[in-house]
């Protein structure tokens, strides 16, 4: 079993055994309703799942549902009943432990930011850089 969570703890979850896929997808809804310029998914059977708290539901298309902390504004999850039939996403960065589901690919990079191919040749800090 796997657990993770928002930001301030309102909202937890639990997920048992290992997703369909877990992906960083780079489209333009994930990047505007997160504010990163890309997002680490995991999905699962709903029935996989159990959301511990109350989280906040965004429809952002017709068939589209994300659920986020209504507290702290941490994104948690997404639902797409037409292409994800009984299945829910995960956002990975909300996991407990970054280790136990690590992407295997790319998703819609073909919206990526136009700066992403280069962006790993960027200098790494480990800290904050005075």
């Amino acid at each position: 079993m796997a657990t993770g969570g928002c930001h301030c703890g309102a909202i937890r979850y639990e997920v048992r055994g290992d997703p369909a896929y877990s992906t960083l997808c780079h489209c333009s809804d994930c990047r505007r309703t997160t504010g990163a310029p890309m997002v680490g998914w995991a999905l699962f059977p709903q029935t996989a799942v159990t959301i511990i708290g109350d989280p906040v539901e965004y429809r952002s298309s017709a068939d589209v549902v994300r659920r986020f902390c209504g507290a702290c504004g941490t994104s948690l999850f997404y639902t797409n009943a037409v292409v994800f039939p009984g299945m829910i996403d995960i956002q990975s960065a909300t996991l407990d432990d970054q280790a136990r589901f690590p992407p295997t690919a790319h998703i819609q990079y073909a919206a990526a930011a136009p700066w992403m191919d280069a962006s790993h040749d960027l200098p790494k800090f480990d800290h904050y850089p005075e």
